[in-house]
């Protein structure tokens, strides 16, 4: 952090940073990227367990994506091997690294500690058309389902899906699970219609763990002053996230500049208690002030430069996120 102002490093180090989003658990395994060493600092990909420290985060969501390989057979095999991969992290370094699966594992992180792990599933594939295997997820610890990656599937239609369909009985029995397992339900990726009937069954608040905002760039990812405002009123949180095809028409101009283009209008839409981070490393393009795990402050120092006050940031930082994984959990 030393790249950063002492009022910036002060900050950032005295708060509690979640990451609600990251693919770096396929970067572990084999089958889809050249296998990275978690433990190690890498020459290549955003995160690891060195960089996640030395960006103070906090707690960090990983997900559990069968692999484009695998959405369409062979998906809880993938799934299991992204979710093996944490476990061995976690054996690797107990001293460093935790699995978050109740409130109170959440509650007992703090600042300069262990990182807290919450595992999440990235499309519901991996369940086979089985909620009985939604409950086995969670047993292994799984505590985070985004109903879909961008195709349709058992569940739901993705936004890369071009449909207007809704949530399946499938999908919806998938939330109601959720909601009495203590599962966040997760939106990020989900067509419009999809969120609509999650907003209008779920008995919990759910997240976007990586989206944006549509009225500064009008990506089929992106969300809707509507839907902000539903998730909003439901009590759940939005993750801004750093990817740069989201950020920005032309993805190779995107900058932090337009991260907090869309965070300012979160906050506005939303308010700041319902606006986080999910910055999808090793899932996606970031802007290059933010192109590794270490770079994490930047988004500290560019909202104190925006004349955020302190508290808010912390909020944005991740108190948002742990509020709400702390009313879902517990």
């Amino acid at each position: 952090m030393s790249a950063f102002s002492a009022q910036t490093r002060d900050l950032h180090q005295n708060s509690f940073v979640f990451d609600a989003h990251c693919d770096t658990l396929g970067h572990a395994t084999s089958h889809e990227f050249v296998r990275r060493d978690l433990l190690q600092w890498g020459e290549s990909g955003h995160l690891d367990l060195p960089r996640l420290r030395a960006g103070g985060i906090n707690a960090q969501i990983f997900a559990c994506f069968p692999g484009l390989d695998r959405l369409g057979a062979n998906a809880t095999s993938g799934a299991l091997q992204r979710l093996e991969a944490l476990y061995d992290l976690i054996d690797a370094a107990p001293d460093q690294i935790t699995l978050v699966q109740t409130g109170a594992d959440l509650a007992s992180l703090s600042p300069g500690g262990p990182i807290g792990a919450i595992l999440g599933l990235e499309g519901v594939e991996s369940l086979d058309g089985q909620i009985r295997l939604l409950r086995t997820f969670h047993r292994l610890g799984v505590r985070n389902i985004g109903l879909t990656w961008d195709p349709r599937n058992a569940a739901a239609d993705g936004s890369g899906a071009g449909t207007t369909f809704g949530l399946t009985p499938f999908g919806r029995d998938v939330v109601q699970a959720c909601n009495e397992l203590g599962v966040m339900v997760d939106v990020s990726h989900l067509n419009d219609a999809g969120l609509e009937d999650v907003l209008a069954i779920s008995s919990k608040p759910f997240i976007a763990s990586h989206s944006n905002a549509r009225a500064v760039f009008a990506h089929r990812r992106n969300l809707s002053d509507e839907q902000i405002r539903g998730i909003a009123e439901k009590g759940g949180v939005i993750g801004a996230t750093f990817a740069s095809h989201f950020l920005n028409p032309d993805y190779r101009k995107a900058t932090l500049d337009d991260l907090l283009d869309h965070i300012d209008h979160l906050v506005q839409v939303a308010g700041v208690d319902h606006v986080g981070i999910g910055s999808d490393f090793d899932g996606c393009l970031p802007p290059p002030e933010l192109s590794s795990g270490e770079k994490y402050p930047a988004v500290t120092a560019g909202l104190l430069g925006r004349g955020y006050a302190p508290e808010d940031i912390r909020k944005i930082l991740g108190e948002n996120f742990r509020r709400v994984f702390l009313e879902v959990l517990s």
